[in-house]
């Protein structure tokens, strides 16, 4: 039987293999704490499906106080060190918070959320600043993204 020695990953010695990203210590080009497109996966139709890394740091209360959805696209989110709370409403043409339901998201288990669902960023259902694999279409959260802020009336706090 042949042997092989395992190599320890670099940009160079990997090169023509492919790319990598660390997601659970992102750096790099990002939008607040959401690190988007570091790896870019060619896809039929000749889209690219990105993936990004979201650190979400544990808030004391976990309040909601806006929303998004995309109009043509689903979105994937893997929690990769942590336990997180989702929220989710229905596709709608408006805003409807009265029907947001919220999940506890296991670590390693990933939600895919259709296009049109309501939604943002989750929480740390556990450690102080949790990590999460996010994968869009490239650019989906500046092409095709919709985000209003709730109006105090409409907040709504999760309890686990």
């Amino acid at each position: 039987m042949r042997e092989i020695k395992a190599h320890t990953l670099t940009a160079d010695n990997f090169k023509d293999f492919g790319i990598f990203y660390d997601f659970v210590n992102p750096t790099g080009h990002t939008l607040g704490t959401f690190f988007h497109d570091h790896i870019l996966m060619s896809i039929s139709g000749g889209r690219q499906l990105g993936f990004s890394s979201m650190v979400i740091e544990k808030k004391e209360r976990m309040i909601i106080t806006r929303s998004e959805f995309h109009n043509n696209a689903s979105e994937a989110v893997l929690p990769l060190d942590s336990d997180i709370v989702i929220y989710v409403a229905p596709p709608s043409n408006e805003p409807c918070p009265a029907l947001t339901q919220a999940f506890i998201v296991p670590k390693g288990t990933m939600v895919l959320m259709n296009a049109g669902v309501w939604h943002c960023t989750p929480f740390s259902a556990g450690l102080q600043t949790a990590h999460a694999l996010v994968a869009l279409p490239e650019r989906v959260y500046h092409n095709d993204c919709t985000i209003i802020d709730y109006s105090e009336n409409d907040y709504m706090e999760i309890t686990v």
